[in-house]
């Protein structure tokens, strides 16, 4: 299920509609109008997946169907998500998505109500993110990792300087054009970011990060194409024929390649992790902290403080006799 269901796809460009693509967009059900409108594509993907789960175990072949499900249905379901063994967070993000869709629902007055309201769900398991932040050691040597001075070499130190000194998400870093790597405020360069739900905020630019993407930018030879992506695929890109983005799988599988070479295997978000930790380790306010992430609540951004666990800071070295 995708914005794709829809029965038209007009071009931008298309002022008037005919008699028949009227109609037929008049009878698009509610189910796909709901997903159409998730502009994330992380969140797109991860309620299909709940979506997809629910209708395969409840056997709903239709839209319609959803009319008929009630609170005994949701909790058959978290059940067996359970007796899945798959984790508290998961089922958490599983029914967070589907009381979503019957939100919609209601509001468009298609259900009475939202069966998922109430049920019971998985605790949190702690304030802690599961992601794991890696030692400033093992950060210096994911910036050397890339030895040689080809072009694919230069783009990624610049990515990966990119992401630990800046702590964006895969797909902020995909967004990333020529231009907003040129932003200047109050004297000095910032990433123009553009976050989750259409938010865009400024991050000033480190200098080490600035060097290696200007360096790449240098040998990329598409630093004038302002309106064009930062970071690009390598293959044929001198010959001006790729002028698309990197993916965020491009960008995880780099990630993923160079930590496991180096004896430790990540993903690209324990990049951002490492980042706001090390922040913090060095007394950064956790306030402009949050803004930096691009966090709405504070309590998101309490997940990489690790101040209060570390051992060194327990009043047990503290007691004197």
């Amino acid at each position: 299920m995708s914005s794709s269901d829809f029965p038209v796809s007009l071009p931008p460009s298309s002022r008037l509609l005919s008699s028949a693509d009227f109609h037929l967009l008049a009878d698009v059900p509610l189910v796909i109008e709901w997903f159409a409108n998730i502009d994330n594509p992380q969140t797109q993907r991860a309620y299909r997946n709940a979506l997809e789960d629910f209708m395969k175990f409840t056997g709903i072949e239709r839209p319609d169907e959803f009319r008929e499900i009630s609170r005994a249905h949701i909790i058959a379901w978290r059940d067996d998500l359970k007796y899945r063994e798959l984790n508290g967070t998961t089922i958490r993000h599983r029914l967070a998505a589907l009381s979503s869709l019957f939100e919609y629902l209601c509001d468009k007055n298609a259900v009475t109500h939202n069966p998922v309201k109430g049920i019971k769900r998985p605790s949190v398991e702690g304030y802690l993110g599961k992601t794991p932040a890696i030692s400033d050691y093992q950060a210096r040597g994911l910036l050397d990792a890339p030895k040689d001075v080809s072009l694919k070499d230069k783009r990624d130190r610049a990515i990966l300087a990119t992401l630990l000194y800046h702590a964006l998400r895969r797909e902020e870093l995909c967004k990333l054009l020529v231009k907003d790597f040129k932003h200047e405020r109050r004297g000095v360069t910032h990433l123009k970011v553009s976050g989750k739900g259409g938010k865009t905020r400024y991050i000033p630019l480190h200098p080490a990060a600035g060097g290696l993407v200007l360096d790449y930018l240098e040998a990329s030879g598409h630093g004038l194409d302002l309106a064009g992506a930062l970071f690009r695929p390598i293959r044929n890109n001198r010959m001006g024929t790729l002028h698309t983005a990197i993916t965020a799988d491009m960008i995880y599988k780099l990630v993923r390649k160079y930590s496991a070479a180096l004896g430790f295997k990540i993903g690209a978000h324990a990049l951002r992790a490492t980042a706001a930790t090390n922040a913090l380790d060095h007394q950064a306010d956790i306030a402009k902290v949050q803004e930096w992430l691009g966090h709405a609540n504070i309590a998101t951004t309490r997940i990489y403080d690790h101040r209060k666990t570390r051992p060194e800071d327990s009043p047990t070295f503290k007691v004197s006799y």
